[in-house]
């Protein structure tokens, strides 16, 4: 393979696409961006001939930015899109996924549902780190606990009484403010442990700061069940679990007083993260699947009619906002009478309506009129 196109800005590659474009690099292969002004639902072919290099594979790595050129269900190079937060929206992720010809799943248990609903090629690729961010340690651990997440939102209502309740018993850093990836795997680098808790909507997420936890060597620990045993990490030897708030602060207290057991369970999560879950060994996963299925194209969408995928692209866009491209998309569509189109024509009406409710909403509270 000699370059990967994915479909974003060179500036959106944060957080998992920067591990994964660092990833590639080091294996010496090229990537290649959207340049920046480049319409979300441009021709794809329009964009390859700005690459006299053919990318061996195009990736949509779910940025906030979202891109989808048209022409992906004709091109000839394996595509492939990143279901980062694959809990949410699940089905509607499914729908997307027959767009491309490998769903590149990051969290365990859902590519049953992709094949029962009709993709061949779900592939579970769970979290993992940059290896090289956290092989020095970083001294002393003068944090009793760590956090570094989002807090905001309705969402977290959980993980902010949690986070209040441990503030209180235990030193902690400034749990509340952002932090940039250096600062993340500083805090965590100085923590003994870090507490792990998910959103209200999934608390047994395997999400990203378990595995940059782990691999800064603190101590993790997380509600169970976790997706964690899903994927080969076993509570009490890689990392500890508790069913019930009431018990958390115990175990803190516990794990603190207790360095020795502390650290050897810390070390076992670390040596299993930086040998099998680090971006360098999920590239080396998918190049391993991508060599053995030998250019072969999976997609469902495929072989479906122009006017099913348009709708599909239609749909995809509306639910991220871009109602003018979804209603290109719709206007493209021969068969207006179909049931299929005034569905989807009635869903981006309706994601329409509503993304203009809360803007007023916004707006007004800004200027403090509610």
């Amino acid at each position: 393979m000699s370059s990967v196109l994915f479909l974003c800005r060179l500036h959106d590659l944060n957080k998992e696409r920067h591990g994964y474009a660092k990833a590639f690099r080091k294996r010496g292969i090229n990537l290649v961006c959207v340049p920046d002004k480049f319409p979300v639902d441009s021709d794809l072919r329009v964009l390859l001939d700005r690459y006299p290099d053919k990318p061996s594979l195009i990736i949509q790595p779910e940025t906030v930015f979202p891109i989808l050129p048209w022409g992906l269900t004709e091109t000839s190079i394996p595509t492939a899109c990143f279901q980062i937060d694959v809990h949410a929206y699940t089905c509607h992720r499914i729908c997307w996924s027959m767009l491309f010809d490998y769903a590149i799943l990051f969290h365990p248990g859902f590519d049953e549902q992709f094949r029962r609903a009709g993709h061949p090629k779900p592939l579970i690729l769970p979290h993992a780190v940059d290896a090289e961010t956290f092989e020095k340690s970083e001294g002393e651990r003068d944090l009793e606990v760590g956090w570094v997440g989002r807090v905001d939102g309705p969402i977290y209502k959980t993980r902010r009484r949690v986070l209040r309740l441990l503030s209180q018993h235990f030193r902690m850093n400034e749990w509340w403010r952002s932090y940039t990836y250096e600062e993340m795997a500083k805090v965590y680098q100085q923590s003994k442990i870090v507490v792990n808790v998910g959103g209200d909507y999934y608390l047994q997420d395997a999400n990203l700061r378990v595995f940059e936890a782990m691999a800064a060597g603190a101590l993790l620990i997380t509600q169970l069940p976790s997706e964690l045993t899903l994927i080969g990490f076993e509570p009490d030897v890689h990392f500890i679990g508790y069913k019930d708030e009431k018990e958390l602060l115990d175990l803190v207290k516990y794990y603190l007083r207790n360095e020795k057991e502390r650290q050897q369970i810390a070390e076992a999560g670390r040596e299993k993260v930086l040998k099998e879950h680090t971006y360098d060994t999920r590239v080396e996963t998918l190049l391993s699947v991508l060599e053995q299925d030998k250019g072969r194209l999976f997609a469902p969408a495929r072989n479906w009619s122009q006017d099913q995928v348009r709708l599909l692209y239609a749909d995809w866009f509306s639910a991220h906002g871009r109602f003018r491209e979804a209603w290109r998309c719709l206007v493209g569509v021969e068969d207006k009478t179909s049931a299929m189109w005034l569905h989807t024509a009635f869903k981006v009406l309706a994601r329409q309506t509503r993304f203009r409710v809360r803007t007023i909403k916004s707006t007004l509270k800004r200027v403090c009129l509610i």
